[in-house]
C-alpha cells in the first residue's frame, strides 16, 4: 500500500528512512576509505624503517609519495565518466581488489625504479573511488544533508590516522624479522590484502541505485524519490562541465587544501621524529592525536554547515586557521608540546575544510555529468598530492629542514582559503542547501 500523502514526507518518516540507509550504507563505505586512506599514506609510517634498509633520501621517498597522484589523476576522470553506466557494485569492486593486490606488492620494493612504479600503478588502480562514493550518496541524499553525510565517510582519514598510526607502528616493531621480512614489509601485507576482501564484499553488499534496493519497500523507495529527485531535474552535460569556470575555481581551492592535507598525512611521522620521539611505538601513538581532534571538528563544523546552508565561510576560515598553525609550527621546531598543538590545530582544521568542501560541487552540478565533475575537481586537485610530498622532501634533502616547504603550504592554505570565498553557488542551490523548515 502506498504512503498517505499527507504522511509520506513527514519529518518522523524521513527521518526512520534516512537512518536506516546511513545505517546500511556509510559504515561500509567507511570502512572502505579508512583502508584507501591507508594504503595510501601508510608509507608515512614505512619511512621509519624502509628508508634505513633500502638506502632511499628524502628526495626519493618524496618522489615516491607524490608519483601515486600521477596515476591517479591521469585515470581520474575516465574512471568516473563510465561510472554510470557500469554501476557502482563494478566500480568500487574492480578499484578495491587492484589495489589491495598492488599495496601488498610495496613489500617487494628493493630499488626506487620499483618504488616509482609500484606507487604509480597504486595511484591508477584507485583513480575513482573517493569521487564514486562522492557521486553514489548524491543518489541517497539531498543536499542539504550533504555536509554531514560527507564528514562520516570522511572520517575515514582521520580514523586511519588515529588507529593507523599505533597499528602500522605496532607491525613493523613486532613483525620486524619474522620469516625474513623486515617490519615495513609485513605492514603492506596485512594492512593490503584487506582491501582486495572488501572488494569482493562491496560487489554482493551495495546496490548501484536506491530502485534496485531489495532492503527498502516500495513505499520508502518513493520517499526517498520525492527528496533526491527533485534536485535532479536540472541536466549538465560532461562537455558543459568543462565550459564551467566555477568548476576550475572549486578545483584550484581543492588543490590548494590538499597540499595542507597531504603535508601532514606524510610527513607528520618525520615532524614529531624531528620533534624528539625517537620510539617508533611512540611515533605511532603520538600521531594518532591530531586525528582525534579532526574527528570531533569535523562532526561539528559539518553538522553547523548543514543546519545553517552555508559552505564557503564553514571551508575558508578552518583553512586560515590551519595556514597559521602550520607556519607557527616551523618556529618550534624541538619542542614536543608546541609541536603537537601546532600540528593538532593544522591537522584537524585542514580536514574541516576538506569536508565541507565537497557538499559545494553539488550546488553547481546535476545529473550524471556530476561523475564526471566531481572527478574533474578532484583530478585537478589531487596534483597537490604529487606536489606537496615532492616539495617538502626537496627541501628536507637540501636545507636539512622542512621549514621551508612548511611554509610554501601554509601559504597554498591561504590562497585555497581566497578561492573558497571568492566561489558563489547559484542561488537557487543554496537556496536548496537549506535546511527544511
Amino acid at each position: 500500500m502506498l504512503l498517505d500523502t499527507k504522511n509520506k514526507n513527514s519529518p518522523d518518516a524521513l527521518s526512520r528512512l534516512y537512518r536506516k540507509i546511513s545505517w546500511r550504507l556509510l559504515p561500509f563505505l567507511l570502512l572502505c576509505y579508512v583502508f584507501a586512506y591507508l594504503d595510501r599514506v601508510n608509507i608515512g609510517f614505512a619511512k621509519l624503517q624502509m628508508q634505513a634498509d633500502l638506502g632511499f633520501s628524502d628526495k626519493v621517498y618524496g618522489i615516491a609519495a607524490g608519483m601515486f597522484f600521477v596515476g591517479y589523476v591521469l585515470f581520474e576522470v575516465p574512471s568516473n565518466l563510465m561510472l554510470p553506466k557500469a554501476g557502482v557494485r563494478r566500480t568500487l569492486g574492480r578499484i578495491m581488489v587492484l589495489w589491495g593486490l598492488t599495496s601488498t606488492s610495496m613489500l617487494f620494493v628493493q630499488s626506487e625504479t620499483t618504488f616509482y612504479v609500484l606507487r604509480f600503478i597504486l595511484g591508477v588502480f584507485e583513480a575513482g573511488f573517493a569521487p564514486a562514493m562522492i557521486f553514489y550518496m548524491t543518489y541517497w541524499y539531498a543536499q542539504k544533508r550533504m555536509a554531514s553525510v560527507m564528514s562520516i565517510i570522511w572520517l575515514a582519514a582521520p580514523l586511519a590516522g588515529i588507529f593507523a598510526a599505533p597499528v602500522s607502528t605496532w607491525i613493523m616493531d613486532a613483525f620486524a624479522g619474522h620469516n625474513g621480512l623486515a617490519g615495513w614489509q609485513w605492514m603492506f601485507l596485512l594492512e593490503g590484502l584487506p582491501c582486495a576482501v572488501l572488494g569482493v564484499v562491496a560487489w554482493f553488499y551495495l546496490t548501484d541505485r536506491p530502485e534496485q534496493a531489495q532492503w527498502l519497500s516500495v513505499e520508502e523507495k518513493q520517499l526517498l524519490a520525492s527528496q533526491v529527485n527533485v534536485e535532479k531535474t536540472q541536466h549538465h552535460s560532461f562537455r558543459a562541465v568543462l565550459r564551467d569556470p566555477k568548476i576550475y575555481l572549486l578545483a584550484a581551492a581543492y588543490f590548494c587544501l590538499l597540499n595542507g592535507i597531504y603535508t601532514t598525512s606524510f610527513w607528520l611521522p618525520t615532524l614529531l621524529r624531528d620533534a624528539g620521539i625517537t620510539d617508533i611505538k611512540q611515533v605511532g601513538l603520538y600521531s594518532s592525536v591530531p586525528y582525534i581532534a579532526a574527528v570531533v571538528a569535523m562532526l561539528i563544523f559539518s553538522r553547523s554547515s548543514d543546519r545553517l546552508g552555508e559552505r564557503r565561510l564553514h571551508s575558508a576560515i578552518p583553512a586560515l586557521i590551519a595556514a597559521v598553525a602550520l607556519a607557527l609550527s616551523t618556529q618550534i621546531s624541538g619542542q614536543l608540546f608546541w609541536t603537537m598543538v601546532s600540528l593538532t590545530v593544522a591537522t584537524s582544521m585542514t580536514w574541516v575544510a576538506y569536508t565541507v568542501f565537497w557538499a559545494m560541487p553539488g550546488q553547481f552540478l546535476k545529473g550524471d555529468s556530476a561523475a564526471g565533475g566531481i572527478a574533474l575537481i578532484n583530478s585537478i586537485g589531487q596534483t597537490g598530492g604529487f606536489f606537496s610530498p615532492i616539495i617538502i622532501g626537496w627541501a628536507k634533502t637540501t636545507t636539512g629542514s622542512t621549514n621551508a616547504g612548511l611554509l610554501l603550504m601554509s601559504s597554498l592554505l591561504v590562497v585555497g582559503a581566497l578561492l573558497l570565498l571568492a566561489s558563489r553557488a547559484p542561488q537557487r542551490s543554496i537556496a536548496n542547501a537549506l535546511p527544511s523548515r
